[in-house]
């Protein structure tokens, strides 16, 4: 007979949703297991977000040298990169966040953590393969916080042995001459400039759409600058087949051969391993458990899904924010339906991408006002070459309130989060402009969208645009 546990709440990865679930079941006074079958460390900082901002940073301080000569810097152009060194240095640099975190979970945790694979007998009863043995837990509630993995087609089957995740590219020992990426997500965006800036030849394919970019105007801008430092090959699908040595990537009638193949074309949740269909949850037709968004409830069960496991909004903050609904749920009995956050995506590609709020192709043209703003003409972004950046504002035609934002801008990640509070808070143009704009800085441009929205509303007693009047 195996052992068995009772406890309050199982939660089930020890991730970033995990974490913030295993907050709220602590701060509830309930008993609970972490159960996790490693390695340890969130998916952000093993292979995700903290690595390719490691990356990006390093490739960046090497391409600045770029810039020098147009200053009167001399010899610039003998400096020499040894890429082998660079890229074991951002590995020490990963392997501190990773040790953060894994030493979080484990300081969270202590003795109520168990590693090992989990597989649901039934909705609230879990058996654990650990090295020790099996174990049988029984929970009142359950959390799945399961995290994802990297997509990877069967096509891609014959080329094994020359394609890398980017779950495997930080492990390997050195970079390749030549590297094709196959996703131009904001993930295959980001690790492709890092990749191109540290002198690897990379050539991007698949898709229509770069970064997941709706706006045609902010699209057409991006692909621009970034083709300018590397190949993408957008539109035809592409394809691969092994050669003696490398590979052939090849996008409608381009070809090019490469070294090695990074595969970034989207990740799945980690949920078709834990026996959910047999353990009674009903599935979507993709496999996927079928839940509450606003609860993250498994059908009537006391069983919360959270994070990248859901597959709904595989973003760091998403999933802390949904680890702590799970857990806040899950440790009180309740099914608590929950505002979620305006949503805010960012590609830090220098210039950012990112998008905020309502996509464009989300609203009828009909019934909004575009703000628009270009970087040539903000003084800001001309000393800081960000010429080509591009501001779009959606603002209710009636009202002049923010709907949502896309853009591309050096900096942009920070005026991405000034226009999701903005939007979250319900602002409009004109309340926005009544806040102070400092010259000559990137936020200037937010001015300059919000007052093309603005003028389309009169003032009160024709004051000013941006200003009020004393009572």
């Amino acid at each position: 007979m195996l052992p068995e546990i009772s406890i309050d709440v199982a939660i089930i990865g020890a991730g970033t949703a995990g974490l913030y679930a295993l907050r709220e079941v602590r701060r509830a006074g309930r008993s609970f297991l972490l159960i996790d079958h490693g390695p340890l460390g969130t998916t952000c900082a093993r292979v995700g977000c903290m690595p390719s901002k490691v990356a990006l940073h390093a490739a960046g301080l090497w391409q600045s040298r770029q810039a020098l000569p147009a200053i009167g810097v001399s010899g610039s152009e003998a400096l020499q990169l040894d890429k082998t060194t660079t890229w074991a240095e951002l590995r020490k640099q990963r392997d501190r966040f990773t040790a953060s975190a894994t030493n979080k979970a484990r300081t969270a945790a202590g003795e109520q953590l168990i590693e090992g694979r989990v597989r649901f007998v039934e909705p609230t009863l879990l058996e654990v393969e650990t090295a020790q043995g099996r174990v049988r837990v029984h929970a009142r509630a359950v959390i799945i916080a399961t995290g994802s993995r990297p997509q990877v087609p069967a096509w891609l089957d014959s080329v094994a042995d020359r394609m890398v995740t980017t779950d495997e590219l930080f492990e390997l020992p050195e970079l390749p001459q030549r590297i094709g990426v196959l996703g131009l997500g904001a993930v295959g965006l980001e690790m492709g400039l890092a990749l191109s800036r540290l002198g690897v030849e990379v050539t991007a394919a698949g898709g229509n759409s770069l970064a997941g970019i709706d706006d045609p105007q902010v699209a057409e801008r991006a692909i621009k600058a970034f083709s300018e430092e590397m190949p993408l090959w957008l539109g035809p699908p592409a394809s691969v087949e092994p050669l003696e040595k490398g590979l052939l990537l090849r996008s409608g009638e381009r070809a090019t051969e490469v070294d090695l193949l990074l595969v970034a074309i989207g990740r799945r949740p980690n949920t078709d391993d834990l026996n959910l269909a047999d353990a009674g949850f009903t599935l979507g037709e993709r496999g996927d458990p079928l839940f509450d968004p606003a609860t993250l409830q498994l059908g009537k069960w006391p069983v919360f899904i959270a994070g990248d496991a859901n597959g709904q909004r595989a973003l760091m903050h998403e999933a802390a924010d949904e680890g702590a609904i799970a857990g806040y749920n899950a440790a009180r009995g309740l099914s608590r339906r929950f505002r979620r956050k305006v949503p805010l995506a960012i590609a830090f590609s220098t210039p950012d991408v990112a998008a905020v709020g309502a996509r464009l192709s989300q609203l009828d043209p009909s019934r909004i006002i575009v703000g628009s703003a270009s970087g040539e003409a903000n003084g800001r972004l001309r000393i800081l070459g960000g010429e080509h950046s591009l501001l779009n504002i959606y603002a209710d035609i009636e009202s002049g309130r923010l709907l949502g934002a896309s853009l591309l801008c050096v900096a942009g990640e920070h005026l991405a989060h000034q226009l999701a509070w903005a939007i979250q808070r319900g602002e409009t143009a004109q309340s926005l402009l009544q806040m102070p704009f400092y010259h000559p800085v990137v936020e200037e441009l937010l001015a300059t969208a919000l007052q093309e929205i603005a003028k389309r509303f009169a003032t009160a007693d024709g004051l000013p645009m941006g200003l009020v009047a004393e009572d």
